[in-house]
């Protein structure tokens, strides 16, 4: 099912060189730490040229969604979209899987690359090198979109005399693109509140981009998401070239995910906004399969039945995206000690991921669950973590497994990269964001609230021993519940700062750097504008507390 979208990026990576001045514009916009104006040095082509090829706009829309999956122009490395971090390192999702999960109580792992213990401890600086990549991802992804922009304006079209069918087609292409710049200035503005802000209107070559605050791009968000709508394809019309890329119900989603958050985005409530677009994503044909919790994170995830309720994912195929960082960072770096690599469908374990005590006890019976969701190696693990640098230290997940339904290992015979999808969003969300919403005002009706908490829980113990009723259904139980069902699925950080449990309430150990965990200050909430972008862009101004 997932193919043609991996045929699509497996053409992008041999053609994307042509786009020099994509990367020209890109190496300028990711951050302002160096002044490019670049212009070819030869023969190659420019950005009008690439688009003689009517082949190119659709390579184009493919790098960039390429952008939150790969990290370069070869895979797994060799030529970077971003200097100055391995490439593995700077990949878009391994990054922000970092940013979601290693802050929280959910993750924690022992290298100590740099500055990475310090997302943890909760105790990091506007130097550190992986908030600072994030952020210059972040911007490149948008200078991706920006340039398609500037590059499919009618008059541009006109110019290169584009028939109406590729213009059809093209119209697609840029709501798709502008869901990708809109899924991407949210993380920007959850992550860093305030970041700089640039469009497809502003100019290319030295220009240092203005600040924007964090309730103005909250609208801008919104307009763009609401704007799109008509010309993204219906939910699941085509699930087979779709499959990976954005349709309309992608664009509701990241419209209920805003509108959840937007109190503290904006400090204005809008839970019946959310109540509204996840009502329209339940009605759009999604389910929950009637297969095992661990079948959704599988390599055949695309097709076991686990697909029914993807709304949106990451695609990766062991063969055609190799890359060292998305699933297959996530799936090597939380296999080692007495764990069998055979087991996960790799050559061997990275021995770094683990989680915390905190995490495993949210589960009933803790190791010995009845919910299938609990998926914890402990044999030879300790729950209590004495020592982060000691793989041994904290229970381990093997949520993610590089095998199929059979034990099957994914298609890249080395054992390196998987075939794992990343479910960036899926039903089991939507559901509890729909509760979620009704127990905050929101409106709904808590009874069904109630039916698709149980949806999800029949699916986690098999029958409707787990099951809760109206009394059960509190913000408490919402804010496990999501643990226990999204956990390693990059929610945790932001669900925490919603409910008030991510600084100045909520202890985990080895948060604020000491082994039992402490509070920290409620600004670590928003992550800080790097230092090397303030020393450069006089627009901008650091967020508070840094």
């Amino acid at each position: 099912m997932k193919n043609n979208y991996i045929n699509n990026k497996a053409m992008i990576l041999r053609t994307i060189k042509s786009f020099l001045v994509l990367f020209t514009v890109a190496l300028f916009v990711q951050s302002c730490e160096e002044r490019l104006d670049l212009q070819p040095e030869d023969s190659r082509l420019t950005g009008e040229a690439a688009f003689e090829n009517p082949e190119s706009y659709k390579q184009f829309l493919a790098k960039i969604y390429a952008g939150i999956s790969l990290s370069g122009q070869e895979g797994p490395a060799g030529s970077a979209d971003l200097a100055g971090l391995d490439e593995g390192f700077s990949n878009y999702l391994r990054l922000y899987w970092k940013m979601q999960e290693l802050t929280t109580d959910e993750a924690l792992i022992s290298w100590n690359d740099g500055t990475i213990q310090d997302l943890h401890g909760q105790v990091w600086t506007s130097g550190n090198e992986f908030i600072r990549t994030m952020y210059s991802r972040l911007m490149y992804q948008v200078a991706l979109t920006n340039e398609f922009l500037r590059q499919t304006t009618d008059s541009k079209l006109n110019d290169r005399g584009v028939n109406s069918q590729l213009r059809d087609e093209i119209k697609t292409y840029r709501a798709e693109v502008r869901f990708m710049r809109a899924l991407t200035y949210w993380h920007a503005m959850d992550l860093f509140a305030n970041p700089p802000f640039i469009t497809e209107n502003d100019p290319i070559g030295a220009f240092l981009p203005p600040q924007i605050q964090r309730a103005d791009l909250f609208e801008y968000v919104e307009s763009e998401l609401l704007d799109i709508l008509d010309d993204l394809p219906e939910p699941n019309a085509d699930p087979v070239d779709y499959y990976g890329r954005a349709d309309r119900a992608a664009a509701w989603m990241v419209l209920a995910k805003i509108y959840l958050n937007a109190e503290v985005y904006t400090g204005t409530p809008r839970y019946a906004d959310v109540i509204t677009y996840t009502n329209n994503i339940i009605g759009s044909g999604y389910s929950i399969p009637n297969t095992p919790y661990a079948y959704s994170f599988l390599a055949d995830n695309d097709s076991n039945g686990a697909q029914q309720e993807v709304i949106f994912t990451i695609p990766y195929d062991g063969l055609r995206t190799q890359v060292f960082g998305g699933m297959t960072f996530i799936t090597h770096a939380a296999v080692g000690g007495t764990m069998n690599p055979v087991d996960f469908g790799i050559n061997g374990g990275w021995a770094g991921l683990r989680t915390t005590p905190t995490l495993v006890e949210l589960f009933p019976g803790e190791e010995n669950s009845a919910d299938g969701r609990e998926l914890f190696y402990t044999d030879g693990q300790n729950k209590n973590i004495a020592d982060v640098s000691t793989f041994e230290d904290g229970y381990s997940i093997s949520k993610y497994r590089n095998v199929d339904v059979n034990g099957n290992a994914g298609s890249d015979s080395s054992g390196d990269h998987t075939d794992i999808d990343f479910p960036m969003f899926r039903l089991a969300d939507v559901y509890l964001m729909y509760a979620e919403a009704v127990l905050r005002g929101g409106g709904g009706d808590m009874s069904t609230a109630v039916g698709y908490i149980n949806e999800l829980r029949v699916r986690a113990y098999g029958d409707t021993s787990g099951n809760i009723g109206t009394a059960d259904l509190d913000l408490d139980f919402i804010l496990d519940e999501r643990a226990r069902e999204l956990y390693w699925e990059a929610h945790r950080r932001t669900d925490l700062i919603r409910f008030n449990q991510f600084s100045e309430n909520g202890i985990w150990q080895w948060k604020g750097g000491v082994q039992q965990g402490t509070t920290t200050n409620s600004y670590r909430d928003i992550m800080p504008i790097p230092a090397t972008d303030l020393g450069i862009n006089t627009n901008l101004e650091q967020n508070t507390g840094y």
